[in-house]
């Protein structure tokens, strides 16, 4: 199968060409899932004079079985929990907010390594264009959409060069808008749609929001 993008950089500027309608609006944040996502996304907010920042999503673990997600926290305290999970596990309150707590402390590390001392960007009431380098399971973006929805974002749109058919349905039942350029029936991996698909390291997050 021939691959489709050089890498990141270049499927964010052949992103930005589906999103030109919305250059120029001073209502629009563009928010990237890092790690992947920053580079891509730096691309679309180049090209339509936006805003960037990033959006930090962090699993929470059950008690004893840490692969077992029970929800999620993200950027701006937003908390995500499955219900039905919860349940089944009969975890408290007391118990959920100390799992919490924990993945916050990460959640913060990770924020002022990538903003250092800059203070979050405010999604509220802005059109929020959530990117990454693609969508495969889409559970972290849908993760992020329901924590801009707590927090207040207007219009949320979900931007991804590749995507799985089904993992992207669902995000357009969450989202506003979807726009994604490649949807193949299978999609194995999402490296396999890059040439060049080496890890983004927190230097290049760093450099990029920084730029």
């Amino acid at each position: 199968m021939t691959t489709t993008f050089t890498d990141r950089r270049q499927a964010g500027r052949l992103l930005a060409a589906e999103l030109g309608r919305y250059r120029g609006d001073a209502g629009v944040l563009v928010l990237a899932l890092p790690r992947g996502g920053v580079p891509v996304a730096h691309e679309v907010a180049l090209a339509l004079d936006a805003p960037l920042d990033v959006l930090v999503v962090r699993k929470l673990g059950a008690p004893g079985h840490r692969e077992l997600a029970v929800g999620a926290i993200a950027s701006g305290g937003a908390r995500v929990f499955n219900e039905d999970v919860v349940r089944w596990l009969r975890l408290d309150d007391a118990t959920l907010d100390r799992i919490a707590a924990d993945e916050r402390q990460e959640l913060a590390r990770r924020e002022a390594l990538y903003r250092g001392d800059e203070p979050a960007l405010s999604a509220t009431g802005r059109t929020v264009i959530l990117v990454d380098d693609g969508v495969a399971t889409g559970a972290t973006m849908l993760v992020a959409l329901h924590a801009l929805r707590q927090l207040g974002a207007g219009r949320l749109v979900v931007a991804a060069p590749v995507g799985a058919p089904d993992s992207l349905e669902r995000l357009e039942q969450a989202a506003d808008e979807v726009v994604c350029l490649a949807r193949p029936p299978y999609l194995v991996s999402v490296g396999q749609w890059y040439d060049d698909f080496s890890q983004t390291s927190d230097a290049e997050v760093r450099a990029l929001l920084d730029a």
